[in-house]
């Protein structure tokens, strides 16, 4: 367990909000891990990997600068010196561990890139104008066809705005989606973050903010531009100008937040193009609102909802009288790494699952004494997709997992041991390093729960596309497809599914 002003020894907890959708966000869950104390070690680390999508945890510890950060070659990566390069990969976690990681002056560019997180770290004062230069001014930024992407608490912040060199803190442009920010510290910037960089640029989605602390920033937090954005459980502490600003069609969902001490806190401002919101249980405390004239359009003095959002993930909504407390005893880098309970009580979570290298646990007692059950004649051949099941020997990840259970679990050939969703709904995936071609799979559930499994969809896991759709577990065929990744996604369910094997068959 992590203390307060330790940094874990690995990704702890699990991704939450929109970063679980898509076949959610695990990082380099099932890779190597490696300790790295410079920014050339943590480039290297992305090019000693087999291939692009080889998944990797980098531990970080220690200060990272423009002094120990070069650009490394490889088949695996696409580094540039100045600048922490995540440019065309995928499966990447970089946690700080031991005495903290910290990127000094030094910002992270995330670039056509999928399934990363980026936890427990610090990133200040990255410039784009004077010296030294990286990443465009910005500490964290996306682009490019970014897919599923967590920041956990971090600590992002500048000394001052863009006439002293610095631009956002938290950027995402030109086709990012599926992005969560969370239990994080932004602060003293002029701008907190923009979600797509013209008023042409919609097409970034899908954004969760929650548990984060804004504090002394002028503006952007965030600039929505264009697709949805869920903020839930922040407290906004000196907004000098604006806050969040939703506009070019957008849409925020902004629930059980405490603004404080700030101005103009939610609306359309510096443009013409309307942004939308549905607001609940917000606290607005000494906020002041410029009132409505020519491209400003607070939402306050009394903010009304003038759309509806869904939004497709669980999520425990603090009360937003407590707010500040929580959000001070969680968010940022070297603060234990504790998350809410939904109750306004910090607790640490427990560690992500052991890779697939480490041993498998011994059987219980009446796992070894009692045999599997039997497949059924309805079972058997000829309803059974025929072939090799390739999910033996694969890889695996997918959406939040109940305690006890593992993404390994469904691709080990054991009926009795299981994954299940925290909840009735989730995805779970089989992967391969190189593209396989599949056209059924088959779908099992664990002995005593058949039946749970009501509506389901199966999708291309490197593309998002949709496979097949129907209800009940089972075998289930579509067009063979080449891919890396297969995910079968549970929409409804009866209770609390549980997903023994999902097996995979060519043909």
């Amino acid at each position: 367990m992590s203390m307060p002003g330790e940094a874990s020894a690995a990704v702890t907890g699990s991704a939450t909000g929109f970063a679980t959708q898509n076949g959610g966000t695990t990082g380099g869950e099932g890779g190597k891990t490696v300790r790295a104390t410079t920014g050339t070690a943590i480039h290297q680390a992305l090019c000693d990997r087999a291939a692009s999508d080889t998944p990797i945890t980098i531990e970080v510890e220690g200060t990272i600068n423009h002094g120990n950060t070069a650009k490394v070659s490889g088949d695996s990566c696409s580094t540039a010196a100045g600048v922490i390069e995540l440019k065309e990969i995928s499966n990447v976690s970089i946690v700080g561990v031991g005495k903290g990681a910290t990127f000094d002056q030094l910002g992270i560019h995330i670039r056509n890139s999928s399934n990363i997180i980026i936890q427990n770290v610090t990133v200040k004062n990255v410039k784009k104008s004077g010296s030294p230069l990286s990443n465009g001014g910005d500490a964290i930024s996306m682009e490019d066809g970014v897919r599923n992407v967590w920041v956990d608490h971090a600590t992002l912040e500048a000394s001052g705005g863009e006439s002293e060199g610095y631009d956002g803190l938290f950027d995402m442009k030109n086709d990012t989606k599926y992005v969560t920010l969370s239990y994080s510290t932004l602060r003293n910037s002029g701008r907190g973050g923009l979600i797509g960089s013209s008023e042409t640029d919609v097409s970034n989605s899908f954004i969760t903010f929650h548990h984060n602390l804004y504090e002394n920033i002028d503006s952007r937090a965030p600039l929505l531009r264009g697709g949805t954005a869920h903020m839930y459980n922040n407290h906004y502490v000196s907004l000098n100008s604006s806050g969040i600003n939703v506009r070019a069609g957008a849409k925020a969902k902004v629930d059980n937040n405490y603004f404080e001490d700030s101005k103009d806190v939610l609306g359309t401002f510096y443009t013409d193009t309307a942004g939308y919101w549905q607001v609940s249980g917000n606290v607005f405390d000494n906020v002041t609102w410029s009132k409505a004239s020519g491209d400003n359009k607070p939402a306050g003095p009394d903010p009304k909802s003038n759309t509806t959002v869904s939004i497709p993930y669980t999520f425990e909504l603090d009360g937003a009288d407590c707010v500040p407390a929580i959000v001070s005893r969680t968010a940022g880098a070297n603060k234990g790494l504790k998350v809410s309970d939904g109750s306004c009580s910090p607790q640490t979570p427990a560690p992500s699952d052991p890779t697939p290298a480490d041993p498998e646990p011994e059987p219980t007692e009446d796992e070894s004494t009692t045999p599997a059950p039997e497949p059924t004649e309805d079972e058997q051949e000829p309803t059974l997709p025929g072939g090799t099941n390739l999910s033996i020997g694969a890889g695996s990840d997918g959406s939040g997992r109940a305690d006890g259970t593992s993404y390994g679990n469904v691709r080990d050939g054991k009926p009795n041991t299981y994954w299940s969703p925290q909840g009735a709904t989730g995805s779970v995936s089989v992967k391969w390093g190189t593209a396989t071609k599949v056209s059924a799979i088959n779908v099992r559930e664990a002995a005593g729960s058949e039946g749970t499994i009501g509506s389901w969809r199966v999708l291309n896991g490197d593309t998002g596309a949709v496979l097949a759709s129907g209800s009940g577990a089972g075998p289930i065929s579509f067009t063979g497809t080449s891919l890396k990744k297969v995910t079968f996604e549970i929409t409804s369910a009866k209770g609390t599914p549980k997903v023994a094997e999902l097996e995979t068959y060519a043909g």
